[in-house]
């Protein structure tokens, strides 16, 4: 008997695990605005604090910070709003010119293989006609799901600003559950979530901003169509860590495959440009930007991806890197869990990284 009990508890913990991802899963509609409201209030914690401590009240200070925030988004989206209004009167035309290239593809690979089989082509038109159709599974269909999904958010001004205003509310409940020789401990948990919630997301906002005009800017010149929109869309995956970039390079290399005039050519000009993006997001703009706030083991950043897209899909990605740092801070802080807070961070490995500097030093000191 003695020993099913350790089975019991095994099964018992894994049962609980299951239950609490399919709660999370049910609960998507109503966790994931509450989560991003979370995420944003940390975005504009420091301005709202910059506006109260010169005077003004906290609940003027949130108002304004969420109106301005409103404002410069609802630019955005009428930009991309008027671009996708346009895409959407050229459907057709798109969709000859992707079954023209598809067509002339085939071509290409009969005369290279020598062999004439036209499924492969039908198969590829079909795609194209579901992919550039106003309705059904097209780009109609993404379109308005992207359009309910802003809908579903509308609540999320709201969170933000509740957030924002019980902030000191919700940190007082906190320590008054927590036993009074843990509040030392629980007041560095509470400020090193909020340094680390301050520094990504602003981070990340500004990384992404940045890439929506050199994406645009290179599109522009390389002269692809619908440059801005397809620049916008691209940077927006760079909220997606390592993966990002090569996500969003696929769309306009993808558009451009299908409905450029000169596809291989423009095509190749596109897959040059984001992986020069690729190099400079990876090695300027992230690690002085960004920074190392996060701290995250890479291991554990793609199975975070991983299962956050298992779950909640596009939003799960979103905010899973945020939910380990966050869950790195608390387990670094209590000792009972500091060897998961080693698992989840970068260190460990340094004797088997390669120093680039130490290798510098000794190519010029054997060249002296």
């Amino acid at each position: 008997m003695k020993s099913l009990v350790p089975s019991l508890k095994m099964a018992l913990f894994l049962l609980i695990i299951i239950l609490l991802i399919y709660g999370v899963i049910e609960a998507k509609n109503l966790l994931f605005p509450i989560t991003f409201g979370v995420l944003f209030a940390y975005l504009l914690l420091p301005v709202a604090t910059f506006l109260e401590s010169n005077g003004i009240p906290r609940i003027l200070a949130n108002l304004m910070v969420i109106l301005l925030v409103l404002v410069v988004f609802g630019l955005i989206f009428f930009l991309f709003y008027q671009r996708m209004a346009l895409m959407f009167e050229n459907l057709d035309s798109l969709k000859e010119s992707a079954n023209k290239n598809i067509e002339s593809f085939q071509q290409k690979i009969q005369s290279l293989i020598g062999l004439s089989d036209n499924r492969f082509e039908d198969f590829l038109k079909s795609q194209v006609n579901r992919l550039f159709s106003s309705e059904g599974s097209g780009i109609g269909q993404v379109f308005s799901s992207a359009t309910g999904a802003v809908f579903s958010l509308l609540i999320l001004p709201v969170y933000v600003f509740l957030f924002l205003y019980y902030r000191t509310k919700f940190a007082y409940f906190i320590l008054n559950i927590v036993k009074k020789k843990d509040k030392p401990v629980a007041i560095k948990i509470l400020r090193d979530i909020s340094t680390v919630a301050e520094r990504y997301m602003g981070g990340v906002f500004i990384v992404v901003l940045i890439l929506c005009i050199i994406n645009s800017t290179g599109l522009l010149i390389i002269g692809v169509e619908y440059a801005i929109l397809l620049g916008i869309i691209s940077a927006f995956f760079n909220f997606i860590p390592y993966f990002g970039t090569i996500m969003g390079g696929a769309v306009p290399l993808i558009f451009v495959l299908l409905a450029d005039s000169d596809p291989l050519n423009t095509g190749l000009k596109v897959l040059i440009l984001f992986i020069i993006i690729q190099f400079i997001e990876n090695n300027i703009l992230t690690p002085n930007i960004v920074g190392g706030n996060v701290n995250i083991n890479p291991f554990f950043i793609i199975i975070g991806l991983v299962v956050g897209s298992m779950v909640w899909g596009i939003p799960g990605m979103l905010v899973i890197v945020p939910f380990l740092a966050i869950t790195r801070i608390i387990f670094t802080n209590i000792e009972s869990l500091n060897h998961y807070a080693f698992l989840l961070g970068p260190g460990g490995t340094q004797k088997h990284s390669i120093n680039f500097k130490k290798i510098r030093n000794k190519f010029l000191h054997r060249k002296k």
